[in-house]
């Protein structure tokens, strides 16, 4: 079965950093392509990065462009999200997925567990 487990979060100060790791087993990036997701108290899941390493693709949306980046270890099945200049806008529960066509919350198929990002200023 595929699986994930997102990992990384904590309280950071505004203007810190944090890098979030999201360890996937049961499959690889042929089959599966990987999303972060978070989600605010009161908001809807949103998408914060994707990666397609089998397409070597990538998507930000622009509240993450110049602050957020993912990557991934094909080897270790892990992807990651190093997330620099956070704000405290950037507080959420962050979850990673796994999709195979649209990087969207409604096309994720298998999540991991959420991790919980708290940027204080």
């Amino acid at each position: 079965d595929v699986q994930l487990q997102a990992s990384g979060g904590g309280l950071v100060q505004a203007g810190g950093s944090l890098r979030l790791s999201c360890a996937g087993s049961g499959f690889t990036f042929d089959d599966y392509a990987i999303g972060w997701f978070r989600q605010a108290p009161g908001k809807e899941r949103e998408v914060a990065a994707c990666i397609s390493p089998s397409l070597s693709s990538i998507y930000y949306p622009d509240s993450a462009k110049g602050r957020y980046t993912i990557s991934s270890d094909n080897a270790k099945n892990t992807v990651y999200l190093q997330m620099n200049s956070l704000k405290p806008e950037d507080t959420a529960v962050y979850y990673c997925g796994a999709y195979q066509v649209e990087c969207d919350p409604f096309e994720v198929s298998h999540w991991g567990q959420g991790t919980l990002v708290t940027v204080s200023s």
